[in-house]
């Protein structure tokens, strides 16, 4: 029988902390190769383009890995999903601290652990918030995107210690062991939906309504008929150029390049997943408050503005900084973004969706991270590739407010 909360303590809360658990190990294991890249290069002698491919490759399967998720979310549920992805996390980890070769680095490092994160990333957190959460949705979008951050804050100078002591290859170990602590964790307190407690989603007296049997395919090509899609797509593609991809992936080679201790560039890195975490989590309140293309709107400029100054960055304080100001809304980005996909395409759907949309994110995350190899292996440097990020995020401003607030016909 399915009851209204009334006093009961309400077990989305619970699924929420255990969801906040996997983003949190999932997205620390997705950050390191951005600490890894120097070490890497150093010791197996392979250059810093090479390196950046095999960055490159784990972005794009990881974005690619935000369509299947989201099918999989609907089809299985989220608990399964999450056993599955952090259990091939645990084995990409193991694989990838025995590497030798390059090919070994571009199907462990690289496609393996893409795919492996990105099954527990920003997809999974969407279809949970929109399962459970009818009533604070936003808080919660910004919950999930605060853990994201979390993760980097805690495992970026983790890594960059530990690597000094034992290696990039003990590192791999133990990231491998971590993944697979939590998963008896997942399979004893995760649970699919609120009905599986006898609970409703919370903020509503009544169960939903059924959503209608609608085949995937069909879906999408509502969707793809939909010009909201594409301009979600279009700037969360620029979202993810300009975040994991330049800032994600080369910001600590860059400071490296400067002279900058590799320990006080991760630090500096920590510090920007402290103010993402500060920062996606008013993103989530702002967005149950607010119009989410506005908020969209302003978080791109700014970005934009801070990476155009990044070049000029080359001494500790000036990093701290950017740090400070890049990291309030490097992933603010994801609860408006996520929002805008539910309200127009319907919370059923959501998980698939965002997916692609999400997909979309990578591409450009992988695009960018490539790209950046490149510039610096041509010039020596970073600044062009910078300042290219910057222009192309002011201009997802543009885009951004020129998205409509609809509601297509597949919307619940």
């Amino acid at each position: 029988m399915i009851r209204p909360h009334g006093h009961k303590i309400y077990y989305g809360w619970i699924v929420v902390g255990v969801t906040v658990m996997a983003l949190l190990i999932s997205s620390g294991i997705r950050s390191a190769p951005g600490v890894l890249i120097v070490p890497l290069e150093t010791d197996m002698e392979w250059g810093r383009t090479l390196i950046a491919t095999a960055v490159s490759v784990g972005l794009l399967l990881f974005g690619f890995a935000g369509p299947l998720a989201g099918w999989l979310v609907d089809r299985f549920g989220p608990r399964s999903v999450m056993l599955i992805g952090l259990s091939l996390t645990a084995l990409s980890m193991v694989l990838s601290s025995l590497m030798q070769a390059p090919w070994q680095m571009m199907i462990f490092w690289g496609a393996l652990s893409g795919l492996a994160t990105g099954l527990v990333g920003s997809v999974m957190g969407t279809a949970v918030a929109n399962r459970w959460f009818y009533a604070r949705r936003g808080v919660v979008l910004g919950i999930f995107g605060a853990a994201t951050s979390a993760g980097q804050l805690i495992f970026l100078p983790t890594i960059v210690n530990l690597e000094s002591l034992i290696g990039w290859r003990g590192v791999c170990s133990l990231l491998a062991i971590l993944a697979a602590i939590i998963l008896p964790l997942i399979f004893l307190l995760m649970r699919d939906r609120p009905a599986d407690v006898g609970q409703l989603p919370l903020g509503l007296d009544t169960p939903p309504p059924q959503p209608p049997d609608v085949n995937g395919l069909a879906i999408m090509g509502r969707a793809l008929a939909n010009p909201t899609f594409w301009l979600l797509s279009a700037t969360f593609f620029i979202c993810g150029a300009t975040s994991n991809g330049m800032v994600g992936t080369h910001f600590v080679p860059h400071a490296i390049d400067h002279g900058i201790a590799a320990g006080t560039a991760a630090g500096a890195l920590a510090l920007m997943g402290m103010m993402n975490f500060i920062g996606t989590l008013g993103s989530g309140w702002l967005t149950d408050r607010y119009d989410p293309r506005k908020l969209l709107a302003i978080y791109y400029g700014f970005r934009g503005i801070s990476l155009i100054f990044l070049p000029f960055v080359t001494n500790p304080v000036g990093l701290a900084l950017f740090a400070v100001l890049f990291g309030l809304d490097y992933i603010a980005t994801v609860p408006p973004t996520a929002a805008l996909v539910a309200d127009t395409f319907g919370r059923q759907h959501a998980g698939l969706i965002f997916g692609w949309v999400f997909c979309a994110h990578q591409i450009g995350a992988a695009l960018a991270a490539w790209l950046g190899g490149v510039a610096h292996d041509l010039s020596g440097h970073y600044g062009l590739a910078f300042i290219a990020a910057g222009i192309l995020a002011i201009t997802a401003t543009g885009l951004s407010l020129g998205i409509r607030r609809t509601t297509a016909p597949l919307a619940a």
